[in-house]
């Protein structure tokens, strides 16, 4: 028995394999401080936990719907329009295991192999390889610092071509918290619609974490035009912190989510019935704790980009939204570690940063842009600034 050709085609997430090397090193009592995970250290609210509680007690232990229950998918449309200005009705509506379930699906159900999708880079580590999975093959755009880690419609026109089928747009960005104004959606949604044939999947999964006033938008509300053939996904993991609960979200055509949907019945069956109790209750929930996250993670973020732009050789721009920040690593790359060995590339470098600074980070190769590094600031003050400080000495010892 051997691994499918599908499978042989990915490889395993490079950032929860950093979680859980983190994980495996403090159980051995190392003191270590892990920056690589994705998710906010903040509680779930308690008045989610409490519409978790409350669907326990009255019995919501069954099957439900198998791509959402009618609740769920009525909070989804209400909050569709009341954030975003985007009018669906439940059919177009698809609630999954997560936001990287809502991926799978779209792309599972309709890539054929030499489909090409279109992906800037820096991206989400799961982007390509989904795509790779269900026989499609990745398109890169190279989006660095220089252009604030966007694309740019020029760059969008030139990578098209008659076998694409998606383009991806995640804003703001995992892994490089960089968001796109209104105005650059439109510059984007300009190009698109000279191309009919190419579908847009916008990953909005950070929409609540945004810094310095930035005002949020997404594709299908800027370019109207568009809205037939957008996937517009969410989710409930980074705003509410309900990274382990594992409910995703998208609204879009009637038949690509009933698509979606053929698939999924077949695949995970409907999401836990219990988790869509607790994402109804976050949808029609109080939001005004969004904010007062928001404005502890801009402290982080402020907290971060400041120490890591002290350290030999780093350069740290500062991002618009999510808890990233995506560091250029040009200037340590060629010096030596203490003990001789040379920093030849981004993974070697933060190999250096576990090794000797006990500070984990994720290489910048994993997400497509090198050199960098990216690190999470969804963490406490004391450790982000001990990190820091860490990795500041980690760079001063290099020659």
């Amino acid at each position: 028995m051997q691994p499918s050709a599908a499978l042989v085609r990915i490889k395993p997430s490079p950032t929860l394999a950093i979680t859980t090397r983190v994980q495996e090193l403090k159980r051995a009592g190392v003191d270590v401080i892990g920056l690589g995970a994705g998710e906010p250290d903040f509680d779930t609210p308690d008045f989610i936990k409490d519409a978790a509680i409350q669907a326990i007690h009255d019995g919501k232990t069954k099957y439900t719907n198998v791509d959402g229950t009618p609740e769920l998918k009525a909070a989804i449309v209400a909050k569709f329009a009341r954030d975003n200005g985007l009018h669906y009705t439940p059919d177009q509506i698809t609630v999954n295991v997560g936001g990287k379930h809502t991926l799978f699906n779209a792309m599972v159900a309709t890539l054929d192999a030499g489909d090409e999708v279109v992906i800037p880079a820096p991206y989400w580590v799961s982007y390509p390889d989904v795509v790779l999975f269900a026989g499609g093959t990745p398109v890169f755009v190279a989006a660095g610092a220089s252009q604030g880690y966007k694309l740019l419609p020029e760059q969008l026109e030139s990578a098209i071509t008659p076998r694409t089928k998606w383009v991806i747009l995640n804003s703001p960005s995992n892994p490089t918290g960089a968001a796109y104004t209104a105005a650059e959606l439109k510059a984007l949604g300009e190009v698109l619609e000279r191309h009919p044939h190419v579908w847009i999947f916008a990953d909005d999964m950070y929409e609540h974490i945004l810094y310095d006033g930035f005002e949020f938008a997404t594709i299908a509300q800027v370019c109207p035009s568009l809205y037939e053939r957008t996937l517009t996904a969410n989710g409930c993991s980074k705003a509410y912190a309900m990274t382990g609960w594992r409910i995703g979200y998208a609204g879009g055509a009637s038949w690509l989510i009933k698509a979606m949907a053929k698939l999924q019945s077949q695949s995970t069956s409907n999401p836990c019935s219990i988790a869509q109790a607790a994402a109804t209750g976050a949808l029609n929930g109080d939001q005004s704790f969004l904010k007062d996250w928001a404005r502890v993670f801009q402290g982080r973020r402020d907290l971060v980009v400041s120490m890591l732009n002290q350290a030999d050789g780093i350069t740290c721009p500062r991002p618009q939204g999510a808890f990233y920040v995506y560091p250029d690593l040009s200037g340590v790359i060629g010096k030596s570690t203490p003990a001789g060995k040379l920093i030849d590339t981004d993974e070697a470098f933060v190999g250096y940063l576990l090794d000797d600074a006990k500070v984990a980070a994720v290489q910048g190769a994993a997400f497509g842009l090198s050199p960098a590094m990216r690190i999470s600031y969804a963490t406490s003050d004391a450790l982000l600034t001990q990190a820091c400080e860490r990795i500041q000495t980690a760079c001063a010892a290099l020659r």
